[in-house]
């Protein structure tokens, strides 16, 4: 009966374990989910076929310690590739938080009881379109695109890491944050204009229950400012997920030693 040589499956768990990293770590590709059999399985397969189609053996007799890094480098490359789409959704999260914060809805903020965080209903709504604009303009198929790029740029069976991998990272988290402030700019200069009028009013009428009106008048003109300017989410999603796919090769480019 024919073995598989140990250096074709130490290669393919090389593989197995960037590929289980992307998965686990990109938001589109279920993170926060449960770890259930239909990923184990989704995984395993990705990784056969990559391995099929572009893997190689490793050299023989390496030892405990030196695979050991190995692995470390690619769970390393693998969350790496799926941070980028994580850090494309700062700016998605960075609006609905400022929006969120000057309707006053931080003060009831949703919990998602699998990932812990909590979030605004506004934070909620736009991660959520902007999910759905990656999934219907097939943006899961960058990331495995992305996997199977990565593999021909930072092949299994080193130990070195792209010495580009941190300030490209630190520079995406900077441009993200600023597209984030953007995109929250239409909707947060009504808000500053009614937070202005609410000021001018207290001082007019101090008998006023500055409180209670300005609660209600917020959340009122947030609603038809974003009903307003809601046009321009397909012009801004759009433009973010050309960011994501110019950073992503960035990101790839960087992953070379």
């Amino acid at each position: 009966m024919p073995t598989i040589p140990i250096e074709v499956i130490e290669a393919f768990v090389l593989m197995l374990a960037r590929t289980t990293a992307l998965f686990i770590v990109a938001p589109i590709l279920g993170m926060g989910t449960q770890f259930s059999g239909y990923r184990v399985a989704i995984i395993f397969s990705v990784a056969f076929v990559l391995y099929i189609a572009l893997g190689e053996p490793l050299p023989p007799d390496v030892d405990p310690g030196t695979f050991a890094a190995m692995m470390v480098r690619e769970l390393l490359i693998g969350a790496f590739l799926g941070f980028s789409l994580d850090v494309v959704m700062l700016a998605v999260r960075v609006a609905g938080e400022m929006i969120g914060h000057e309707m006053g809805f931080m003060m009831s903020k949703q919990a998602d009881p699998v990932t812990g965080i909590q979030s605004s209903l506004i934070t909620n709504f736009y991660e959520g379109v902007f999910i759905l604009a990656m999934l219907a303009m097939n943006g899961h198929h960058w990331l495995l695109r992305a996997l199977d790029h990565s593999f021909e740029i930072a092949p299994v069976g080193r130990v070195e890491l792209g010495a580009g991998m941190s300030t490209t990272f630190q520079a995406m988290f900077a441009e993200m944050f600023g597209a984030g402030v953007v995109f929250a700019a239409p909707v947060m200069i009504f808000l500053l204009m009614t937070s202005l009028m609410i000021g001018l009013l207290a001082r007019a009428v101090p008998t006023l229950n500055v409180l209670e009106i300005g609660f209600s008048l917020r959340v009122c003109v947030s609603l038809g400012a974003m009903y307003l300017f809601a046009p321009l989410l397909e012009p801004s999603i759009q433009r973010l997920h050309e960011l994501y796919l110019v950073w992503l090769e960035r990101m790839l480019a960087s992953t070379a030693v």
